[in-house]
């Protein structure tokens, strides 16, 4: 049995097929597991979010949007890594919140692709300095979520945000030292 055309999907999801939105579910859903153990695999060991939990909120995330204007399966993929950021950055406040002493969520993965040290940042600094660079340019933040979130080449992730593949390589050499500058703090780096 082949598999169905995601774009084809996506375009029937948004014109209100039901059926469509079944399909989609189904035809992603190995996928969406895969994409969210890599980002679980960057979380602190015993997380207490499953890979499958993870799929299940950030999707109820996605189809809660009003109109779900997905234009390709790459534009799906990147907002479903997208939600499942979020997800975990709303997982980690929260217990951060209910911990007054503010346990540190390791993301050593992450911050290896950074260059920053895993002692001094847990993902809500993180999600801080990513908020902070979508306002210096939003398309940084999706190299970055490409790259480091979703686990894609570069040649993938130009392919995902229809840019070339030199563009995608000084987006992701930026964002790299701009995230590093803010995180770590250091004096007259270009995030000051």
């Amino acid at each position: 049995m082949s598999k169905p055309d995601l774009t084809l999907l996506l375009t029937a999801w948004r014109a209100g097929d039901r059926a469509a939105f079944d399909q989609l579910l189904s035809a992603t859903y190995d996928e969406l597991r895969r994409l969210a153990r890599s980002h679980l695999r960057r979380e602190r060991p015993g997380h207490t979010l499953s890979a499958t939990g993870l799929v299940h909120e950030a999707w109820l995330n996605l189809v809660r949007q009003r109109e779900p204007a997905f234009e390709s399966r790459a534009h799906f993929f990147g907002a479903a890594s997208h939600a499942m950021r979020r997800v975990l950055v709303g997982h980690a406040r929260t217990r951060l919140a209910q911990k007054r002493r503010g346990e540190r969520v390791a993301l050593t993965a992450i911050e290896e692709t950074l260059g920053v040290s895993s002692a001094l940042h847990d993902l809500v600094a993180l999600d801080v300095a990513l908020e902070a660079l979508a306002a210096v340019d939003p398309r940084l933040v999706r190299v970055v979520e490409c790259r480091s979130f979703g686990g894609l080449t570069i040649v993938e992730t130009a392919a995902a945000l229809g840019v070339s593949h030199t563009t995608v390589s000084e987006d992701w050499r930026f964002a790299r030292a701009w995230l590093h500058n803010a995180l770590v703090g250091e004096p007259g780096g270009r995030a000051a």
